[in-house]
């Protein structure tokens, strides 16, 4: 780990990335003036990678869409930080082959193991990439919030159906493979090694609420989100959950 050269104002945070900010600030500042090796597992376009490259770390981006990963680099070169951030064009199932061992700082995996094939690979090859004492910021879909919206809308065989398979889906046609709950999703994490040190719900209320209350007020907004974040039962039925978790 290098010394970072330059500080830039905080990232933009809205309702619904508040809570991952918040997690991911409180380590990038247990490393103050560090520039941090950061791998971001299908982070697309850039919406964590430029701010933190902006922040003076640097970013390795693995993702298997050609134009999203197009996008990222010209989102970059606008923001002036083409030289911090790597596109690497691969699938989550293919991790161990596109990254050096004991490598990052920390990994990024959002809204990724709802997809992959297999999700223990995927987070086992994440603790190899990782320093000792690294940490992953893990970010996936709530079973719970899907039954809720689902029966919500009137869809009650979806909601029924998602509250009974095993992996959390609304039948085949459901675009996700699977989802999580705080227990599952520690489980995952622990049996890879990681300790969890931290969970949180993500967008607890942003997406019950019609956008003009969201919009109406934004820091009452943001405010009653983060306070709900980590508050069980409000966590556990916000959209998707956030795990914060270190490796040995």
């Amino acid at each position: 780990m290098d010394t970072a050269s330059t500080r830039t104002p905080r990232p933009p945070v809205t309702v619904r990335t508040a809570a991952v900010w918040a997690v991911l600030r409180r380590e990038l500042d247990r490393h103050p003036g560090t520039e941090l090796t950061v791998l971001d597992v299908g982070g697309g376009t850039g919406g964590f990678a430029v701010p933190l490259a902006e922040l003076g770390h640097t970013v390795t981006v693995v993702d298997a869409s050609p134009d999203a990963l197009a996008a990222l680099t010209r989102r970059a070169a606008d923001a002036g930080v083409a030289d911090r951030i790597r596109a690497v064009q691969g699938d989550g199932d293919a991790l161990a082959g596109l990254v050096e061992p004991g490598t990052a700082d920390i990994v990024l995996c959002h809204a990724v193991l709802e997809v992959v094939d297999d999700p223990a690979e995927v987070v086992a090859a994440i603790g190899t990439a990782l320093r000792p004492g690294g940490a992953i910021s893990l970010l996936v879909a709530s079973r719970a919030a899907a039954v809720l919206g689902r029966a919500f809308n009137g869809h009650l065989g979806a909601a029924s159906a998602l509250l009974n398979d095993a992996d959390g889906r609304a039948g085949q046609r459901d675009t996700l493979r699977r989802r999580y709950d705080a227990d599952t999703a520690a489980a995952l994490l622990g049996t890879a090694g990681f300790t969890v040190e931290e969970i949180h719900g993500v967008r607890v209320l942003a997406d019950l609420l019609p956008a003009a209350v969201v919009e109406g007020d934004a820091r009452a907004m943001l405010e009653l989100e983060l306070a709900l974040a980590a508050r069980p039962p409000f966590r556990d039925i916000a959209s998707q959950l956030h795990l914060f978790a270190r490796h040995p």
